[in-house]
């Protein structure tokens, strides 16, 4: 499984969510919107935004649950 979370410097939003992802997902990538004007554009204030192989999944506030749902069982550690 592929997990990548956009993200921008200074987003509590999105601390959260990386603290869940490094506990649930600790393989998941992190992107900082701030790095690439595309990116900025695209995504703007909407992070942080969850991807999950490929596909948009989460954005905004995303709880631990919600998280855990996209994630599925394989995303988890045992």
């Amino acid at each position: 499984m592929k997990v990548l979370l956009y993200t921008r410097r200074g987003c509590h939003l999105c601390e959260r969510v990386e603290e869940m992802l490094a506990f649930h997902a600790p393989a998941a990538v992190t992107m900082d919107i701030g790095t690439s004007p595309d990116l900025e554009h695209l995504f703007g204030t909407r992070v942080p935004v969850l991807e999950v192989n490929g596909r948009i999944v989460a954005e905004g506030q995303i709880d631990e649950q919600e998280l855990l749902r996209h994630l599925g069982p394989s995303g988890t550690d045992p």
